[in-house]
């Protein structure tokens, strides 16, 4: 429905005359007079009593007029948003995170942030890389803090790689492999990896397949983990392995360990995400804040020999 026509409709009851509505709005009343042809028709009844001192609503006139003001209010806070996102400004970012680096990666660029852009609203929402990537084609967030995804994202989402993390292996305390040192990603070879969907964190599995080739083995996959929490559980009761970019603040788990691969070995890429089209600076900040803060964190190059 053409909401010219709703506020059209909406003046005219106000002043109760088309031949003044028509005059504040500059249009003639013939004019005015189609419009409100056209909108009683896609209503399917009549909305206006016309007579010589003026219009009047019907009973169907003076329902939609109720209704219209919390309406119009919506919509013209939604036409101001959009078109502060069209021109690259905003005064609300959605940001889509992974629990595991709230604490050692978000928060303190969130602190950054803050200091910079003290009148933007920030909202946080705890999802997978996946929920995210859902969200974000939802309009739900404004940016996602994904990790290592598919690339081929690139093709619908501005990607972004703002550093790399260390992988740790997660295995049963149990585990012959759990005190060697040091572990590489080949000692792997014989072991069955918990299986992550894709619609989890996209792209993980053929991502992880391609690091065991280059350690020169195929990995087999098991049981699905349909969470973390269910991932470490399954380390644990069916001795699988699992991987998890190494965070200061590690998922607490009983029984299991965590061993960290050599940056030769494996690597996470902490990948950011947004939607196409003018980018907010406030956005843009909150990127380059979270990127400072993981290469602090991020270890020392070894020598070289």
């Amino acid at each position: 429905m053409n909401t010219d026509l709703l506020r059209s409709f909406v003046l005219i009851s106000e002043l109760g005359s088309l031949s003044k509505a028509a005059e504040r709005m500059r249009v003639s009343q013939s004019t005015l007079t189609r419009q409100m042809q056209v909108l009683e028709h896609e209503i399917g009844g009549r909305l206006f009593e016309r007579g010589h001192a003026g219009v009047a609503l019907t009973a169907a006139g003076q329902r939609l007029l109720l209704g219209m003001p919390p309406l119009l209010d919506q919509l013209n806070e939604l036409l101001t948003e959009v078109g502060k996102l069209a021109r690259g400004k905003t005064s609300t970012i959605r940001v889509g995170y992974l629990g595991s680096m709230a604490a050692s990666h978000l928060s303190p660029a969130l602190r950054v942030f803050r200091q910079q852009h003290p009148a933007v609203k920030v909202t946080l929402r705890d999802l997978s890389p996946g929920e995210q990537l859902a969200a974000l084609r939802a309009g739900q967030l404004d940016v996602a803090f994904i990790g290592e995804v598919d690339r081929s994202l690139g093709r619908e989402f501005y990607l972004r790689s703002v550093g790399t993390l260390p992988l740790e292996v997660v295995l049963s305390e149990e585990h012959p492999l759990a005190r060697k040192a040091p572990l590489r990603l080949v000692d792997l070879r014989d072991e069955t990896f918990v299986r992550v969907p894709d619609s989890d964190i996209p792209g993980y599995e053929r991502w992880l397949t391609q690091l065991c080739r280059k350690a020169g083995f195929r990995p087999r996959f098991g049981e699905v983990g349909e969470s973390i929490g269910h991932a470490l559980a399954l380390v644990v009761s069916d001795n699988l392995v699992t991987t998890v970019p190494k965070y200061d603040l590690r998922p607490g788990a009983p029984g299991v360990v965590f061993r960290e691969l050599p940056l030769v070995d494996a690597k996470w890429e902490m990948l950011v995400s947004w939607q196409r089209g003018k980018v907010a600076a406030p956005l843009c900040d909150l990127v380059d804040a979270l990127a400072q803060v993981v290469s602090r964190s991020r270890p020392p190059a070894p020598p070289r020999s």
